[in-house]
């Protein structure tokens, strides 16, 4: 089996690192995690930068900095019945696939992905992101390889 093509709206299982965890030294997320796929950069050199977005229960601290999921599309993706939000104020970037891109161990490789994001609800969630960058209230959080 293989790994999934990243592609923005694409919903992955992913252990995130938050930027305060980052800033406090940590390099491992401590959960696997939905993420959103925002963006995918080719690089000259052949590999896939990919940015992504945590999916999480906690509702936003200010309600622009985050996109609530309809229940309708959380259980498209076959995620939990609970409220979830998509949070716009930081990202990680990593290398495709990397080493915090998880699966169910019986699933294989295939198992790392959940589905996409409708396409409206995905350009909503893009373009706010980057209405905060360019207001420098999103960061990005560089991971290891």
């Amino acid at each position: 089996m293989t790994w999934p093509t990243p592609a923005p709206g694409l919903i992955i299982r992913y252990a995130y690192l938050w930027e305060e965890a980052a800033r406090a030294g940590q390099e491992e997320g401590e959960k696997d995690r939905p993420c959103a796929v925002l963006l995918v950069h080719r690089e000259e050199d052949g590999r896939t930068r990919v940015y992504a977005l945590p999916i999480t229960h906690s509702a936003p601290a200010q309600s622009g900095d985050g996109v609530e999921i309809p229940p309708t599309v959380k259980r498209h993706l076959g995620l939990d019945d609970d409220r979830s939000w998509v949070i716009l104020t930081e990202a990680n970037v990593f290398y495709w696939p990397g080493p915090d891109l998880r699966f169910p161990r019986e699933e294989g490789p295939a198992g790392a992905a959940y589905g996409f994001l409708p396409p409206k609800l995905f350009r909503a969630i893009r373009d706010r992101f980057l209405e905060l960058r360019t207001q420098r209230r999103a960061r990005l959080v560089p991971r290891t390889e």
